[in-house]
């Protein structure tokens, strides 16, 4: 395990979680009703994974955003309890939309994230009729809530950085942009995602209400989680896997925790939270965790509608595996994405960077680009590595086995981008790497001559090093110039 990695997911985590429950403060100080602090969470916990408020634009963007597409939600959840089919209409509307954006300029993708934010509220927060504030304050609400959230995220994060408790944020503005290929089949991805969404979700909201009558939310949430995010059909099946065992462990944990707590509010509250922040700093070591104590943390919520856990935790395990299959039938038949060709097309991307940064005319030298492409190449990995295990004695193409031997390119590839080398066997190693992109077959090796002609060049600049610094030494010893 990645200690560096535990402890930075450590400290997001405490960051996120405290500018979450300082903002759910301010919400119950406005309205003490469950809802409006739920969504205070939410918000709080999607914008600090989001990273819209890491720079002045994306800030100034959410604040005027956010309140407007608050205001949406509200409207499409008093549909959804007094229209349902027409405010399910609805929401999948706004849940696709911000998917099929992907493929525009920045400003209109950045737009499409705050679309989605105040949407999956609607899905978490229990509805409870209003009876603290009247209708003009309910539709302010919202609104400040949405900015309670930003700011107090923004505030928690600047701190963070500032006093270097979190790494300084690099904003990537343009570096993987989706855009139109020639050869790319149509409709292009984001279009295909954004259909996947549309169907899934459409399916999620029939079966629910034709058969699960009230108990709708969790399959449409389900439904929505193991689709977002979607980096090809494998990734779909892997999250559901993972999301039906988190959430059957989350179960088990809430029937427990539940039977000890009772119905005391102030420990139930404790124990959301603490299974949020567990949430939020597991979840980069394994999606499985995630699932667990999301799971758990809502389950844990239903004790403020008066809905006993003990009885509705196993239909809701129900309601999650039925979510999950719905996804992965809508990942698999609806446009499917192949998940081997996103691999392929992420680890293109991660070599053209490599060939940029060796080029002998390029003079900056921009590792970090190098790095953020390898890393998003590792983010597609895990439903691989899984799917290897499995299949290794029938299957020989292993995607797994790519990223390994890429990911082991990194280290010397620094170095040397460091010390501004750019030797000619690298630039062979990598054109090589870029032609076999073609041939599933040839990739792994051509990715392992690229790995070893790193090494080796980087033993070569250190022998060289040596000798240099031998010749100094000979030469100090026998009253010469060195």
């Amino acid at each position: 395990m990645d200690t560096a990695l535990v402890v930075r997911s450590l400290r997001e985590a405490t960051v996120t979680t405290s500018a979450a429950v300082v903002t759910m403060l301010c919400a119950l100080a406005i309205d003490p009703e469950p809802g409006p602090a739920v969504m205070a969470v939410v918000l709080s916990l999607s914008l600090a994974r989001s990273h819209l408020d890491f720079d002045f634009r994306g800030r100034v963007e959410a604040a005027f955003v956010l309140p407007i597409v608050g205001l949406l939600a509200l409207g499409v959840g008093a549909l959804l309890h007094r229209a349902p089919w027409v405010g399910a209409l609805a929401f999948v509307v706004g849940m696709s939309i911000p998917i099929w954006m992907r493929q525009f300029r920045e400003g209109i993708r950045r737009a499409g994230s705050l679309i989605a934010l105040p949407f999956v509220v609607i899905l978490t927060t229990p509805y409870v009729p209003r009876t603290h504030i009247g209708p003009s304050i309910t539709l302010l609400v919202p609104i400040i809530v949405a900015e309670l959230a930003l700011v107090s995220v923004t505030a928690f994060h600047m701190l963070a950085r500032r006093w270097r408790w979190l790494p300084p944020q690099r904003v990537s503005k343009s570096v993987f942009v989706e855009a139109p290929r020639a050869s790319t089949m149509r409709p292009i991805a984001s279009t295909r995602m954004a259909i996947q969404m549309a169907m899934a979700l459409a399916l999620s909201f029939t079966v629910g209400f034709v058969f699960f009558s009230e108990r709708w939310s969790w399959i449409v949430l389900t439904a929505y989680i193991v689709g977002s995010g979607n980096q090809g059909r494998l990734d779909v099946a892997y999250k559901s896997v993972l999301r039906v065992l988190g959430a059957a462990t989350g179960t088990l944990l809430a029937l427990m925790f539940t039977f000890h707590a009772g119905a005391n509010d102030a420990v139930t509250v404790i124990l959301i939270f603490v299974a949020v922040f567990c949430g939020l700093w597991l979840r980069p070591i394994g999606y499985a965790w995630w699932a667990l104590f999301v799971t758990l943390a809502l389950s844990l919520l239903q004790g403020f509608v008066g809905t006993s856990a003990q009885e509705i935790l196993w239909p809701r395990l129900e309601e999650i595996v039925v979510g999950a299959i719905i996804g992965v039938l809508a990942a698999w038949f609806v446009l499917p994405i192949r998940a081997t060709d996103v691999m392929r097309r992420r680890i293109a991307d991660a070599l053209a960077l490599l060939a940029e940064a060796f080029d002998p005319v390029t003079s900056s030298r921009e590792t970090h680009k190098v790095l953020e492409a390898i890393e998003r190449v590792e983010k597609a990995a895990p439903a691989f590595r899984a799917s290897r295990v499995v299949t290794r004695n029938f299957r020989r193409v292993q995607p797994a086995d790519w990223v390994d031997a890429l990911a082991a390119c990194r280290t010397p590839l620094v170095s040397l981008i460091a010390d501004g080398q750019k030797p000619g066997t690298i630039r062979k190693a990598i054109g090589e790497a870029r032609k076999a992109m073609r041939e599933p077959e040839s990739i792994h090796a051509a990715l392992e001559n690229l790995r070893d002609a790193l090494a080796a060049q980087v033993v070569d600049v250190r022998d060289l090093g040596t000798e240099d610094d031998h010749a100094g030494v000979r030469a100090v010893d026998s009253g010469t110039p060195g």
